[in-house]
Formats: structure tokens, C-alpha cells, sequence
């Protein structure tokens, strides 16, 4: 069977693991229930009700600061009708795109980049729904400018018009905070709020298609502005809406309540020197209206900078004359790692924090921003860490219980290398945010659950202290372990702990491990991170759970302690909180030898021999060394190149060694144990094969063959003959539209030697060619390649893919019509594909 013969290649996404942008104003909950966020250039949608991240959206080439729905969960109630949502995306170049979510069919569209002259980046955006078809919003940038745009809906597709009504200069300092609304009892006319770096916030007004004044300031915090946040008009005893609240935070911890109230009488008032004539702030008239600015409440609690408040989405009350109202609940988020909402109590009027969450972890380091569901009943907050964390109140409102729910999951930096485990059960991904992470399908809990498998982080084994380079997973019989090296010159070996082989079996992928992984006298239960080194220690079965008594313990130590972790089985994906303390996995050896930092890693098939590299620029320090599984002992070094080794690889039956590298050679070694058990190790070829730096090579499952990749945009195929070992060119695929910087090589027919190279580019995007090795008595092996599949952008990384990496296939299996494929790059997003061959 031939590649070309199949009717058609088919591939389907099944899983993205991203974090979030490490930026203040980056998320944003949607009226659809969907929530946006920007994972480094991509626009990322995740569903909170299956905690799956569902699509990425490519079109920045910059990192993205902010998104804002239109319409946001705030204006819920105006969105029963829309067939057609729309977001609004910015990022570090001042780009803004917007999108256009179609509600039916699930499908996203790039509608429109927004004209810009802005060399620095876009802070934050705010919007305000006019009506279904009608909106408004705010953009600020890092140069101290301010849009405000107008924007129509269409009743019809590829009819949106988006306009510029006004750009207001704020001076050298930014704005990173605004909010707009519409004035009360003033039809057509808008308040436009800004906050930032000056301590300071400001006020402009104008109408719905004109430009904007300057109304007044507003003094009072005494550090940045973070947030800020209008709520809609309150209605008063007689059912009339005169006021709205202007909710602020800022870096000082502290959160004020402004009243715009519209007023009349402000002469008549200052006459009685009473409370009120102190507290009263600025007068600004829009159009023939005047409005009294009066400090509300100060609300004091954080410890730490209030990065975001929000007022709580309206609310439908059917027994009202106005059915929505606005609720007074305030959700506030700040970097003491802890979520507060603010009520008044109901007889004094006083504004008290009724619920406080948070996480309490000791490697967390607070929140950037806290998000409010459409219905009011979950909140969201993104962390420092990349990560979210979700609570959902289960119980009445008489007697709030928020409990915390799962999430998306995964690394905030880019993630440079994935690894299958042995027989594929899960997949391992390491990145530059310093951790290593274990993602996997879990066993579906709900009696009526049809969906696809659902992914999630299943564990956390290492969290180091340094960028994380490389990996690599050791293949063959015994625990589960890996080796990993990162921007140090040590490489470390981890080897699975009690807890993870329990938890496993709770996984899809515990029915594919055996149950030798549950040794009888496996006494580690799980590790734990010292608070002043790198190391994660094992923490014992049978320790002792009486509590240390730290209080007699002398010496540096007690400056800074870390509680003890709590490894246990888990019978459903973790939260973050568990992730960040409760997974880790002990490390059992470090490995000593390389002058550099560390670069690539490969493991043999056997799972006998794990090969390495370091960064080099000389002959000596660009050696590959060979360590003994196991023993861990160094068995060989291989010299040939002279500069860093980007990739290495065993052919899969672990007699020859490929190398790639920056000098833009490759090297073939050929590997052989004598019955002593002594590697001996000799190079049969280096070839100068491309222009440029080669980034990639991988082995053809069936023979001696193997394709390499580089920098200079082409893919060349190579086979090694077994007669002379000669290495010969017998393929090079036409040339790509970047570089190419990943391969990955699997079979499809056996019999045949028909295989499927996956290619990815420097671009993000990936490809899928069909290759065939044909033998020929004149010219020794040939070999014909065809492309059978490009994916949609879509589908595909925003920005380079680091490495691709097909799961483990059993011998047995000659012909597979469906197989699974894992890419990672650094858009910092963990893929993985189901690619079926028909």
C-alpha cells in the first residue's frame, strides 16, 4: 500500500496544553462562556466546562498583552440574539486584530487588522455595547495614547466596519488601565476612564460618534493604577438610574469606590460644611447634565498590589420592572496571591470582604487578574506562574461555598523539547519557565460523557531553577524515569515515585503500563524541593508524619522553610495548587561531564544508553557523550563536529548513531557491545549536507535512512549502505517557505517501507510527506516522496516548532491506519494529533 494509493490523510487535534502571558490585562471572559487569552503570538480560547484549551488563533507576530470580548461577560444579557461574537486582540507591536466567532458552527475568523502608528505596545483594551450591532471601545498604548473606536456589527458576514472616533494624547506617561460607559440619564453620551503610571485617574467624556473631552481627575492613590472598572447604572428607591460606580485599584493595596452621580445642586451643597463636603470629589458637565464625582468607600485587605477589580455581571430578576440589575459585588485580584469579593453589608452599607480564595502553595506568586463568569457563579484568576485557577460557588446564596475547579494547563515559556513515555502512555514536555510536565487523557468519570478523550497535566516531576533544554525519556524495562538537562552543565535523572505509578492507573494511559511499574518495595512515595537548592528529595512511604519541630532547628534553615509535600494517588487531574507541590518525582543521579550547558538528548530503543550534547564552539566541547542507563556511568564520548549539536538519534535498532549540528554537517556513528558488555563506538561518515545550521534529523523506522533538516529551507533524505557503510543522498524534498526545524519519522506499512515524515517550520507551521525507500540493483536504495498533508494554521504553532515526535509503535503492528503525533514549540504550546491514514 502506497502512501499516494490511500483515498486520504486526515489529522485532528486532540489536545493543546498552553499557559498564559504573564500580562496584566490579558484575559478576558466572554458572554459565549468562552474565555480568551494570549499564549505567547497566539490567541487562545479555552471552555471552563470542559476545562479544554479549544483553539489557538494565529495572526500576531508579537507577544499579545490583551484581549477583550465584544461582548464581554458584562454584557451577557445584551448577546441572546448575536449568531456572531467577536474579540478583540493587541499585542506588543501595537497590532490589534479583531476576530469573529460564529456561534453555530464553532468556527473562528480573521476579520480585520486595526490601522495603527504605534511603535510600542498595546496595555489594555475596554469596551461597551451599545446594542447587538453596535459597540464601542477603548485602546491604550505604551506611548501614552488613547483610541476610542466605533464598531458595526453586520447583519450579514464580511461587512464589519470598525472606525476611529477619537485619539487622545495622556502624555510620556501610559495609560494601563480604562473603562468605559454610558453617562446616566444622558442618551448618545460616554465616560471614558484611564488609569496609570502618573497615580492618577483620568476622565474624558464625549458622544457616541464624536470626540472626547477632558472632564477631571481623580486623586487619591498614591502608587500606579491597575484597574478600573464602571458598573452600569444603579437604580435608587424610585426606580431611576442616576448614578454609576467607578471601582480602582492600584499598586499601593488599596481599592477605592467612586460615585458619578448626576447632580444639579452642587452649589446649594457646599454651603453646610458637613462629612459629605470633604468627601466630595470633582464636578465635569456632558452636554447640558452636570455630574458630582464623591469618594465612595475605600476598601483595605490586600497585602500586595491589586492588580484587577471587576464588578460582578448583571443579574436577571423577573419580579423588577428593569429585569437586569446590577449586583454590588466586587471581585478583586492581587499579588498576594488571593481573590476578594466586596459586598456593603445590607443594614450599615459598609463594604466588607465576604469571600476571600487563594492559593497558598509557596511557589506561587499571586495573581495578575480575576475574572467574573457570565452567570456570576465562577471566578477566574491567571497567575505569575502562567497558570489559572478557577473557583465555582455549589451552593445557595445564602451560604457561599467556592470550590476550586479544573483548568487548562501548561508552560508559560517556550517549550523546547516532548518526550513519549515507553509505550506511550503519556507525554513529558520540558520548557524555558524551568519546569517539566506530564500531560495525559484521563478515564472519562461521567456516566454520559460522549465527547473525545480530555488531556490534562497529569503531574509536575521537576521544577528547577534553571531554563530547560532538552529531554528524554528512557525506554526499556523497570520504573518509568527520565533524563533532563537544562542551562547548567549537569544533566539529571528522575525516576517515578509510588504516588504517579497510582495515579496512573486513574489515566487512559494506565491501561497501556504494566503491572510490574507497581513494585511491592518501592518506598518512595514522591519528592520534595528544598527551599534553598535544586534538588527534589524522595520522601518515603514509611517517614514519620509526626511534624518536624522546626522551632529547635538552628541555623540558616529556619530564614526560609518549605512544608513538607503531601504525595498521594489522584483519582481526577489536579489543580494547580497539587501541581506545583504534590507531583514532583525524586531525583535519583546527576551526571557530571559536559563544560557547557546542556542541548540535546536522546535515549536508545533499549533503553540501555541515553546519548548528550552541550552548547560548543570547539571540537572538544562539541563531543556527544554515551552514559549506561542504569549505572549512569560515562561509556563513551563521540567526537566529530565542532560546533553545538543540535540533535541526536538512535536508528531503531540502536546499532547506528545520527548527530546534526550547527557546523552544518551530520555525523553517522556505529554502535556495538562486546560480550564483556564495553560500548565500542566508531564514525562511519560525516557529510557537509547543508548550507546552513541542520536542526533536526530522524531515522526511518524500517531501515537505514534517515532525513535531516536545516536552516537553508530544504529536507534531504540519506541511507546509510550496508555493504561499504557508506552514507549516500538518495532524496531532497523541494524547498519549504522557512526553516525547517523539526522531523519526525514514522511507518506505515512495514511490509512496504512506506512511511509519513512530519516536517515542521520555523513559521509554526507542519506538513506531512509521504516517503518511500525502494531498492535498486543499480542505484542501491531510492526513494520517492510525496506531500500528503499540509495542516491548517489553525491547527498549527504561531511560531517555530522545536520538535516533533511520533508515539511508540509496536512491532507487531505492520500497517497503521490511525497514529498520534506530538509537536512542541515556542509559542509556548504542547500539541497533540491524531493523523489517519485511510
Amino acid at each position: 500500500m502506497k502512501m499516494s494509493e490511500c483515498r486520504e490523510v486526515k489529522a485532528k487535534r486532540v489536545f493543546i496544553g498552553a499557559g498564559c502571558n504573564r500580562v496584566v490585562n490579558n484575559v478576558s471572559w466572554g458572554a459565549s462562556g468562552l474565555i480568551s487569552f494570549g499564549a505567547q503570538n497566539a490567541v487562545a480560547i479555552f471552555d471552563p466546562k470542559i476545562s479544554q484549551i479549544l483553539t489557538t488563533l494565529p495572526g500576531h507576530r508579537a507577544t499579545v498583552n490583551c484581549t477583550h470580548w465584544l461582548p464581554s461577560s458584562k454584557f451577557a444579557f445584551k448577546a441572546k440574539n448575536m449568531k456572531r461574537q467577536y474579540l478583540l486582540s493587541g499585542d506588543s507591536d501595537g497590532v490589534i486584530i479583531l476576530w469573529e466567532l460564529s456561534v453555530l458552527s464553532n468556527k473562528w475568523r480573521h476579520i480585520l487588522q486595526l490601522p495603527h502608528s504605534h511603535k510600542k505596545g498595546v496595555t489594555c483594551i475596554t469596551a461597551f455595547m451599545v446594542s447587538e450591532a453596535d459597540a464601542m471601545f477603548a485602546s491604550a498604548f505604551s506611548d501614552g495614547v488613547v483610541n476610542v473606536w466605533g464598531v458595526s456589527f453586520p447583519s450579514q458576514p464580511n461587512d464589519c466596519k470598525v472606525s476611529c472616533l477619537d485619539s487622545i494624547s495622556v502624555g510620556s506617561k501610559a495609560m494601563v488601565a480604562l473603562s468605559l460607559a454610558e453617562l446616566p440619564q444622558n442618551p448618545g453620551r460616554f465616560v471614558l476612564v484611564m488609569g496609570g503610571l502618573d497615580n492618577k485617574i483620568k476622565l474624558y467624556h464625549g458622544e457616541r460618534m464624536g470626540k472626547f473631552a477632558y472632564g477631571c481627575e481623580l486623586k487619591g492613590h498614591t502608587d500606579w493604577i491597575r484597574s478600573l472598572d464602571i458598573s452600569l447604572p444603579l437604580l435608587t428607591t424610585d426606580d431611576t438610574a442616576n448614578s454609576i460606580v467607578l471601582v480602582s485599584s492600584s499598586q499601593d493595596k488599596v481599592i477605592r469606590i467612586w460615585k458619578i452621580m448626576l447632580g444639579g445642586d452642587h452649589g446649594l451643597r457646599r454651603r453646610e460644611i458637613t462629612l459629605a463636603s470633604y468627601i466630595d470629589g470633582p464636578v465635569f458637565i456632558s452636554g447640558k447634565l452636570t455630574y458630582q464625582i464623591s469618594i465612595e468607600s475605600i476598601l483595605i485587605g490586600h497585602e500586595d498590589w491589586v492588580y484587577s477589580v471587576q464588578w460582578q455581571p448583571p443579574v436577571y430578576n423577573s419580579s423588577e420592572e428593569h429585569a437586569w440589575s446590577q449586583p454590588l459585588s466586587i471581585l478583586s485580584a492581587s499579588m498576594d496571591k488571593t481573590m476578594m469579593i466586596w459586598r456593603p453589608e445590607k443594614k450599615t452599607g459598609v463594604w466588607m470582604n465576604t469571600v476571600c480564595v487563594g492559593e497558598l502553595s509557596h511557589c506561587a506568586l499571586g495573581f495578575y487578574g480575576g475574572h467574573w463568569s457570565p452567570d456570576g457563579f465562577s471566578i477566574l484568576a491567571h497567575g505569575y506562574g502562567g497558570s489559572f485557577h478557577m473557583w465555582r460557588n455549589v451552593s445557595s446564596e445564602e451560604s457561599e461555598n467556592w470550590k476550586p475547579q479544573k483548568v487548562p494547563s501548561g508552560h508559560f515559556a517556550a517549550v523546547t523539547d516532548v518526550s513519549w513515555a515507553r509505550t506511550g502512555e503519556y507525554l513529558l514536555s520540558v520548557s524555558h519557565d524551568q519546569t517539566t510536565r506530564v500531560f495525559s487523557p484521563w478515564k472519562k468519570s461521567e456516566v454520559h460523557d460522549t465527547e473525545d478523550e480530555r488531556w490534562h497535566e497529569m503531574a509536575r516531576p521537576q521544577v528547577h531553577g534553571h531554563d530547560i533544554n532538552c529531554v528524554a525519556f528512557v525506554r526499556g524495562k523497570g520504573n518509568h524515569r527520565f533524563v533532563s538537562g537544562a542551562e547548567e552543565k549537569v544533566l539529571r535523572v528522575f525516576e517515578a515515585p509510588l504516588s504517579f505509578l497510582k495515579t496512573l492507573n486513574h489515566t487512559i494511559a494506565g491501561e497501556l503500563s504494566s503491572l510490574i511499574d507497581l513494585q511491592a518495595d518501592m518506598q518512595v512515595l514522591g519528592a520534595n524541593m528544598s527551599a534553598l537548592g535544586l534538588s527534589q528529595k524522595p520522601i518515603y512511604a514509611h517517614a514519620s508524619s509526626e511534624p518536624v519541630d522546626r522551632s529547635r532547628v538552628e541555623g540558616i534553615d529556619t530564614l526560609e522553610t518549605v512544608p513538607e509535600a503531601a504525595p498521594s494517588e489522584l483519582t481526577e487531574p489536579p489543580i494547580e495548587e497539587q501541581l506545583g507541590f504534590h507531583t514532583l518525582w525524586p531525583e535519583s543521579h546527576k551526571l557530571y561531564g559536559h563544560g557547557n550547558e546542556l542541548f540535546s538528548l536522546c535515549s536508545d530503543h533499549k533503553g540501555t544508553l541515553v546519548a548528550s550534547s552541550c552548547k560548543a564552539q570547539s571540537t572538544s566541547m562539541a563531543e556527544i557523550w554515551l552514559w549506561e542507563a542504569g549505572t549512569w556511568k560515562t561509556v563513551g564520548r563521540l567526537g566529530s563536529h565542532s560546533l553545538t549539536v543540535t540533535h541526536i538519534e538512535f536508528s531503531y535498532d540502536d546499532t547506528l548513531l545520527c548527530s546534526v549540528s550547527r557546523d552544518r554537517h551530520f555525523s553517522v556513528f556505529s554502535l556495538r557491545k562486546t560480550d564483556g558488555g564495553e560500548i565500542i563506538h566508531e564514525l562511519v561518515a560525516k557529510v557537509e549536507a547543508h548550507k546552513r545550521i541542520i536542526w533536526a534529523c530522524s531515522w526511518n523506522p524500517c531501515g537505514h535512512q534517515f532525513a535531516t533538516s536545516s536552516r537553508d529551507k530544504t529536507v534531504k533524505i540519506w541511507s546509510v549502505e550496508d555493504d561499504d557503510s557508506q552514507v549516500k543522498q538518495v532524496l531532497s524534498l523541494p524547498l519549504f517557505g522557512s526553516s525547517v526545524t523539526a522531523l519526525a519519522w514514522t511507518v506505515v506499512d512495514l511490509e512496504k517501507n512506506v512511511g509519513c515524515l512530519a516536517i515542521g517550520m520555523e513559521t509554526g507551521l507542519i506538513e506531512l510527506w509521504s516517503i518511500e525507500i525502494q531498492k535498486t540493483e543499480e542505484r542501491g536504495m531510492a526513494a520517492t516522496a510525496s506531500l500528503v498533508l499540509r495542516l491548517e494554521p489553525l491547527m498549527c504553532h504561531v511560531s517555530a516548532v522545536n520538535r516533533l515526535v511520533w508515539r511508540p509503535i509496536k512491532k507487531a503492528e505492520t500497517r497503521l491506519r490511525i497514529q498520534r503525533l506530538a509537536s512542541c514549540g515556542a509559542d509556548n504550546c504542547v500539541r497533540v494529533f491524531d493523523v489517519k491514514f485511510d
